[in-house]
């Protein structure tokens, strides 16, 4: 029995034996076989090839002199188009069935071509997307000289004041706009807009990616009419205060009827505007066409065949929109966006047509901006490539030119005078230092001088009224300029001056130098005032706020002192921009006390309330018994911070280049496959 038990157990043994060895076997087999790469080229996977996933070219194509392609490639295997089952109507539930397949495919090569055309009956029903959240997409303050801003977070609400801000997406419900197409669209703007020579090679390969968008004939939404008829007539008009074409006001509100990016961010824009002239209306709209554009635009940033005109011209207007929101800044979503995709498109001083429009646009509000708080412009005037020949010839009609070129002045003279506050002089201890400044002043004065002496005749006012020949009984003189263009540029030609009256590093060390810049500055800074007390063109409101700053910072005399108080809430009527910022400096500046700045609420308060009234007669009071049902829940405003010091350069703006590590956008911008200077040759129309 012992041995037939031994026996027996032998056999258990060597089949363990096998069994361990087996599973051996196959573990050290597994271990051996080369593990699939998963971050492997594309030229590798179609060869066969095991790719050592170097970058940018892996070995195998390096070896074979092929092309190394990246991306991901998606196989579009069941591409039938079946009608949903029919469900019972439910009187709790709103049911829908949503296709989002042709949406995927249509941002990858030859994706949408395996779709059969899409009927009216199969129509897709796009979903409610969630907002973006943006945190991730804003740039980081730069690291100043003896100031670091942190990053990621809000600026200080005293540094903004008059630049509102944006505020945090909120959902607002359905949108009667996401029934467009969110995609890049087949055209860019018409053909008004952009020159016959704007036809680009990328034309065939953005057609396979992209389906035609909605375009409509006009707008039949009593409420998107609204909105569009605000923008045009109130906001649209100080945008091209500098654009002999009205590009924002005339011609880019028919192209957005084929571009739902474009048509929702002048829609935010003019639902903004009525907020701030009327108490009624709430931000719920604004809010949500707000949204939406960005929305678009973000995933266009994805699309490397995207159409980058429409993204920059979209940037600028939301940048536009940021800037007239009246809360506390929490994020400028689009202001340094803006910048780098107009760097992108290769826009500046020498570009014509929509790119010239945001380009001036653009370089205009971060002057308007430097000079609030004395930093310098990020994007330098001798980079703008703009002709300063005063000699040359412009001819009847022109005008522009010559606005451009006194903005270009103005703009050195304000990195002259950010300067001087980020190192001031001392002229006992470094007198070369001042002959070179002094220089530097003298030559910035006879560009000013020069440029009076060279515009032509209609550039020059047509009339001129003191201020005891005026039925207006204004303290100010009457100066009568007939074109919009060129009474921006007499406020930026004066305003200059004011600068240079405060910069002059003679000043301090001579009595007669210091007598010469009170004159100087006395004489430009009523010149100004008298200008903006009497234009009537709303077009210049955003350029005279600030010129209005600086030249009653100069005034002595108490009653004209409260004149330009009341030309200041003028402003604010017919804006609805914030002006306590101003209005505050002002009396801080000229030594009043608290009663005399309560004794200015009450009238202000008053014209405001009348402004208010005007205004709910002329837009759509069928509108405000629904805007006042309706409530927002926006975060509270953030705590003041340290201010970054005078004469730095522009913080919001030092960094907004997409070849920057850190660059706007961050999360979601893909560079494009076409070269941007070449998609839009930009012509006089």
């Amino acid at each position: 029995m012992a041995s037939k038990a031994a026996a027996s157990t032998v056999p258990s043994d060597v089949a363990a034996s096998a069994t361990a060895a087996a599973a051996a076997a196959t573990a050290a087999a597994a271990a051996a076989k080369p593990k699939r790469v998963r971050t492997g080229c594309l030229t590798c996977r179609e060869r066969h090839l095991k790719c050592d996933e170097g970058v940018p070219d892996c070995q195998n194509c390096k070896k074979s002199n092929r092309e190394c392609k990246r991306g991901v490639r998606l196989n579009f295997i069941d591409t039938t188009i079946k009608t949903p089952p029919i469900t019972p109507p439910i009187e709790e539930w709103d049911v829908v069935f949503q296709d989002e397949s042709r949406e995927i495919a249509s941002e990858y090569r030859g994706g949408l071509s395996r779709y059969t055309a899409l009927g009216s009956d199969t129509d897709v029903i796009p979903k409610e997307e969630p907002p973006f959240d943006f945190s991730d997409t804003m740039i980081q303050a730069p690291v100043l000289a003896h100031q670091q801003l942190p990053s990621q977070q809000p600026f200080p609400q005293a540094a903004m004041d008059g630049y509102p801000a944006s505020i945090q997406i909120q959902d607002a419900g359905q949108d009667p706009h996401q029934r467009h197409n969110s995609v890049n669209s087949d055209s860019t703007f018409s053909s008004h807009t952009i020159g016959a020579n704007s036809v680009s090679s990328y034309t065939n390969a953005k057609q396979t990616l992209t389906p035609p968008s909605e375009t409509r004939d006009t707008l039949t939404d009593p409420e998107e009419l609204l909105f569009m008829q605000v923008f045009v007539e109130e906001v649209g008009i100080w945008m091209d205060s500098m654009d002999p074409y009205k590009h924002f006001s005339r011609l880019l509100p028919f192209d957005s009827l084929g571009e739902p990016m474009l048509l929702n961010a002048f829609l935010a824009c003019g639902a903004r505007h009525l907020i701030l002239v009327n108490p009624a209306y709430h931000e719920d709209k604004a809010l949500h066409y707000y949204d939406v554009a960005t929305r678009i635009l973000l995933r266009q940033l994805q699309n490397p065949y995207r159409d980058t005109v429409i993204c920059a011209t979209t940037a600028v207007i939301l940048n536009v929109y940021e800037l007239m929101c009246e809360r506390a800044l929490q994020r400028m979503n689009h202001i340094a966006g803006a910048r780098a995709l107009i760097k992108e498109c290769g826009w500046n001083a020498q570009s014509t047509g929509v790119g010239a429009a945001c380009f001036w646009l653009n370089v205009g509000m971060e002057l308007l901006s430097c000079l609030r708080f004395n930093w310098q412009l990020a994007w330098n005037p001798d980079d703008w490539g703009l002709d300063i020949d005063f000699s040359r010839p412009t001819g009847p009609g022109r005008e522009e030119i010559w606005t451009y070129r006194v903005m270009w002045i103005l703009a050195k003279v304000a990195n002259f005078q950010a300067s001087t506050t980020a190192r001031p002089s001392d002229p006992q201890q470094d007198p070369m230092r001042m002959q070179s400044r002094y220089e530097e002043w003298k030559r910035l004065k006879d560009w000013c001088d020069a440029w009076d002496s060279s515009i032509p005749r209609t550039m020059q006012p047509l009339g001129r009224l003191h201020s005891y020949q005026q039925r207006s009984k204004s303290l100010f003189p009457e100066v009568w300029l007939i074109k919009r263009a060129t009474v921006v540029a007499r406020i930026f030609y004066h305003t200059a001056f004011i600068l240079l009256s405060q910069t002059n590093p003679l000043a301090s060390v001579s009595q007669q130098e210091m007598q010469e810049m009170q004159e100087m500055r006395t004489i430009n800074a009523r010149e100004t005032c008298g200008i903006v007390a009497h234009v009537k063109d709303r077009g210049v409101a955003s350029v005279a706020l600030r010129s209005i700053h600086h030249a009653g910072e100069c005034l002595i005399a108490r009653n004209e002192q409260e004149e330009v108080l009341t030309i200041v809430t003028k402003i604010h009527k017919e804006t609805g921009w914030r002006i306590q910022f101003v209005i505050d400096d002002l009396i801080k500046k000229w030594g009043w006390n608290d009663q005399n700045n309560f004794e200015q609420q009450p009238q202000m308060s008053t014209m405001m309330a009348q402004q208010s009234s005007m205004v709910q007669q002329n837009y759509a009071p069928q509108f405000q018994q629904q805007a006042q049902g309706i409530s927002t829940s926006l975060p509270p405003a953030p705590p003041i911070k340290a201010m970054p010091k005078a004469g730095v350069v522009n913080p919001m703006l030092a960094k907004a280049d997409f070849s920057q590590p850190i660059h706007p956008y961050q999360s979601y911008y893909v560079a494009p496959n076409h070269h941007p200077a070449q998609q839009n040759q930009f012509g006089h129309f």
